[in-house]
């Protein structure tokens, strides 16, 4: 989103773009990271849910065409409104038309980086790396693209290191407090509790299993979604199993309905993000505003996953029969 936001936006500010819909779709498309494979959020997640039905490959598997349907739904969304009403998005004056050399260059630059996902993801799927392994292949591949482009450095290496030992450190502590409330509250029978609570909802299987979701949708305009990952899926996940729904589908469903968590105020953290990057002549209203549609969006392909689960599920199953 940071990323995005200090390329993009000063670009489509220049070229007189509407600031609710080219901050919308640069803070929207940010999120999609966390969904897509290879994604921190489920790796997390097939963690606190340790059953094979659901492992990391399953749902990394499981989340590719959800990912990819999400983002399809991204550029349609950003192509047709444009030409709905043009004054969104002008044509910047003196624009050069799109050729195949320029296609080219593009793929060029594309090339690095989508190996280096084939690498991470593609080790997985295959059964010759676990996940623990395949982040090593993406350290090394991510080195190697490093030194080829001539900026690997002490300095770059520095960074790196500082960076990840404390993301890491982040994630073990607000794991140490998940556990410690997890152990506290199963001890007190409060997990059964909530099973029978949900179990004796009267709106049926996929009835319980919307009211979840929409608690979680909820949730997520207070809470990240690393906390709501850590207590809240170990919580209600037995419970979807019992139901005898497919556990990748559901966890799939739980993570789309938590990447809406970055875009809903007020605690939605790519809003700060890209506030701290945008231009000052973008205020709060024009966040809020231009991220909308895409939040929408995001419930509409929820929507989809819902009523067409071999969209989260055949993959997986196919891999592995």
């Amino acid at each position: 989103v940071v990323l995005l936001g200090m390329l993009s936006l000063p670009v489509m500010m220049e070229n007189k773009y509407d600031k609710g819909f080219a901050v919308g779709t640069a803070c929207a498309t940010g999120t999609l990271g966390i969904l897509i494979p290879p994604s921190i959020m489920l790796v997390l997640m097939a963690d606190r849910l340790a059953v094979p039905e659901a492992s990391v490959g399953d749902l990394f598997m499981g989340a590719f065409f959800p990912g990819l349907m999400l983002g399809a739904m991204y550029v349609t969304y950003a192509m047709v409104r444009p030409l709905l009403q043009p004054h969104m998005a002008p044509v910047p004056e003196g624009t050069e038309k799109v050729t195949w050399s320029i296609v080219w260059e593009v793929a060029k630059a594309v090339v690095p980086t989508a190996a280096l996902i084939l690498g991470v993801l593609g080790s997985i799927f295959a059964g010759i790396a676990t996940p623990t392994e395949a982040s090593g292949v993406g350290a090394l591949g991510a080195l190697i693209l490093a030194l080829m482009a001539g900026r690997l450095n002490m300095k770059v290496l520095n960074s790196s290191m500082q960076q990840t030992t404390r993301t890491a450190a982040f994630i073990f502590a607000i794991f140490l407090g998940a556990t410690a409330f997890s152990v506290v509250l199963r001890g007190l029978g409060g997990d059964q509790v909530i099973e029978d609570a949900l179990l004796g909802l009267p709106f049926g299987p996929y009835g319980i299993v919307l009211s979840i979701l929409l608690g979680v949708f909820l949730l997520g305009f207070f809470l990240d979604w690393v906390e709501i990952t850590l207590i809240i899926l170990p919580l209600v996940a037995p419970v979807v199993q019992q139901l005898g729904f497919d556990l990748v589908w559901f966890t799939i469903l739980f993570a789309m309905c938590l990447q809406t968590s970055f875009l809903t105020p007020p605690v939605g953290f790519a809003l700060f993000y890209i506030k701290g990057v945008a231009p000052p002549e973008i205020n709060v209203t024009d966040i809020y505003r231009g991220v909308i549609p895409f939040i929408i969006i995001q419930l509409v392909g929820l929507a989809i996953v819902f009523v067409v689960p071999e969209i989260a599920t055949w993959l997986p199953s196919v891999a592995y029969d």
